[in-house]
């Protein structure tokens, strides 16, 4: 039951991405010693409504936020916070979804807070690899499988481990749609081929230890449980015949620095 669409149906979701894309933009002007994960999801709020969407993630299933916040061993789906203070080292993954006209368009990128380590740069460099070269093997009759395959390969050299409890999804009209999107090699995903019209994000998470995660008791913060760090980088993207358009790429370049 995977969803297709026509290039000329989905106008509003090529500007919902768009519009999360902006955001990520000028968001960076906010990543800074002393600012606090609340700081950056008002600012996120603002810039969304003022850009004429509507922001996803807020009271959807209960979070309380318009973004998710996840700082260092945070995996994905952290929750902002005025007691949480970006610190010299940090490395910060922001997660935003804009809604246009009910089509959604989710993005999310890696941010630094000053000088950080060699080790979280290469975390981070590796991880952006992660997604692109996973795109790039994308198109129709290709098996879905791929994409687990490629990430699994490049996270596995470079003795990174690809989070398992987590994956993209089709997007849409709906937040998550089938098929899910998994980011290491599940061999059912053999079975399962790209279609022409489909839209989803491709969002690994990637961590320099293990890749056991666990939920804290928030119901929404999941970590690493060994406590290292974790990167992540997502795009939506839409395969156009045979074509793949990166919906959520960034106007100025700078989804990868």
């Amino acid at each position: 039951m995977i969803k297709t669409y026509k290039s000329n149906e989905i106008d509003a979701c090529r500007e919902a991405s768009k519009i999360s894309s902006i955001v990520l933009d000028e968001v960076i002007d906010l990543i800074e010693i002393g600012n606090t994960t609340e700081d950056i999801d008002d600012f996120c709020f603002r810039r969304i409504k003022e850009l004429g969407a509507t922001p996803a993630p807020l009271f959807y299933r209960g979070f309380p936020k318009v973004s998710c916040t996840s700082l260092n061993h945070v995996i994905c789906h952290g929750i902002p916070s005025k007691d949480k203070l970006l610190k010299k080292g940090d490395i910060l993954n922001i997660d935003v979804t804009s809604i246009i006209d009910g089509w959604h368009g989710d993005t999310s990128r890696m941010f630094k807070v000053g000088e950080i380590s060699v080790k979280a740069q290469n975390l981070m460099k590796v991880t952006h690899q992660c997604l692109m070269e996973a795109i790039g093997v994308v198109k129709p009759g290709e098996k879905i499988s791929q994409i687990g395959k490629t990430i699994d390969r490049i996270a596995g050299s470079n003795n990174f481990s690809v989070v398992q409890d987590f994956c993209g999804h089709g997007v849409g009209k709906k937040f998550h749609e089938n098929p899910s999107i998994v980011h290491y090699y599940d061999p059912h995903y053999d079975n399962l081929e790209f279609i022409s019209g489909m839209i989803f994000t491709i969002e690994p998470m990637i961590n320099i230890g293990k890749y056991n995660a666990k939920v804290l008791s928030d119901g929404w913060t999941a970590v690493t449980r060994d406590k290292t760090l974790s990167a992540q980088y997502e795009h939506t993207i839409y395969i156009n015949d045979d074509k793949v358009e990166i919906l959520t790429e960034s106007s100025k370049g700078v989804f990868y620095n």
